[in-house]
């Protein structure tokens, strides 16, 4: 299996949203297509061929929640079986919120450390 991965990340905060692309970036073998919304992620994957090996979306964004992005995601081609994550900055939200976060593979707790989010994700999506 390749070390190369795609990502889609989705923030609608742009300080959140940078941090997360250069701490992923940390590793070469990672490809990060970051959207500040719902509605510019779908736009991303409908406008061609690329397609993340995983995606990682924030629960809380206005318009189009992390919940309802990520069953639109789900309706895409290619999309159904792709590993997908939450960032929450809030603990007992991932609680309150279980039976949506269901189709998730894994959370992620904000605030995380930059320098331990490659190892984070790779170890929740399997491909570490």
């Amino acid at each position: 299996m390749s070390d190369s991965l795609r990502i889609l990340y989705v923030d609608d905060d742009d300080d959140i949203r940078t941090i997360v692309e250069m701490a992923l970036s940390l590793d070469p073998a990672i490809e990060v297509r970051a959207a500040r919304s719902g509605a510019v992620a779908l736009r991303l994957v409908d406008a061609g061929p690329w397609r993340p090996d995983a995606i990682i979306l924030d629960v809380m964004m206005p318009e189009m929640d992390g919940i309802a992005l990520l069953a639109a995601l789900r309706e895409r081609p290619g999309l159904a079986e792709t590993p997908a994550l939450f960032m929450t900055a809030r603990g007992h939200e991932s609680d309150a919120l279980r039976p949506q976060l269901a189709g998730a593979t894994g959370v992620i707790l904000k605030p995380f450390d930059p320098i331990e989010l490659v190892g984070t994700v790779r170890r929740l999506i399997g491909r570490g």
